[in-house]
């Protein structure tokens, strides 16, 4: 199907909307409201782009609901998982790192909600917006931060170990409790698993068939839910 038939438009967002997010807290509604009618408001299936790697950075953007994986395309045509981005947060600000181009793609982990505004309004949302910016570059920073780390566990870490940690992340940021533990928020699966730890499918399928008859996980239907966080907290540390 066509991207675009699958970008559904929106109607009129109300400002309540950005009144709880970081870049917009500080803000006034008439600010708000300036700023959400300058927005487009589209709707995304699962699994769609809602930018690619390498296009021009003409807009950038924020996840009003759902999630988002971050992959990039290695040179021998592989795609690695980078960072899992959960809603509330700005994306594809490639104007923030001074770039005109989107250093990844932007896929739809779940069913989203997306605002997004021409790259052009990007110095005046800096300029005028008190806690624009530097609520902007505070989560630049949280995420070169997680990326330094997940450098750093590659470089030092066995498979185990790199496996325990990204599950931790991601129950962290994005996990919700059920009954039993602690579910990952959206569909993952174990090759999503295996891109994200720099390891293979197999090995991740051992490790997490292990861990389940353990009982420290468990894994169906693309979702996996932590049932003993501490032992995972154990391994990760080795």
């Amino acid at each position: 199907m066509d991207r675009m038939l699958q970008k559904k438009v929106l109607p009129r967002l109300d400002e309540s909307l950005l009144t709880h997010l970081p870049p917009f807290s500080r803000l006034e509604r008439r600010q708000i409201r300036t700023i959400l009618d300058q927005a487009t408001s589209r709707r995304y299936d699962q699994g769609v782009a809602i930018f690619d790697e390498g296009a021009q950075a003409d807009r950038f953007y924020m996840l009003l609901d759902g999630y988002v994986r971050v992959v990039r395309i290695t040179p021998t045509g592989e795609q690695v998982t980078s960072l899992h981005i959960p809603a509330g947060q700005l994306l594809g600000i490639a104007k923030a790192i001074g770039r005109d181009s989107y250093p990844a793609t932007a896929l739809t982990a779940t069913e989203s909600i997306v605002l997004s505004w021409p790259t052009r309004l990007w110095e005046t949302f800096v300029r005028e917006y008190d806690g624009f910016a530097t609520e902007t570059y505070k989560t630049l920073g949280h995420r070169v931060g997680e990326m330094n780390t997940r450098i750093v566990e590659l470089a030092t870490q066995q498979v185990e170990q790199r496996v325990a940690n990204a599950l931790l992340r991601l129950i962290n940021q994005t996990g919700r409790k059920v009954e039993g533990g602690i579910e990952i928020d959206f569909p993952i699966t174990r090759q999503d698993l295996s891109e994200l730890t720099a390891t293979t499918l197999h090995t991740v399928s051992r490790l997490l068939s292990g861990w389940e008859k353990r009982g420290l996980v468990e894994s169906k239907r693309k979702r996996i839910k932590v049932t003993n966080p501490h032992a995972l907290v154990v391994l990760s540390q080795g």
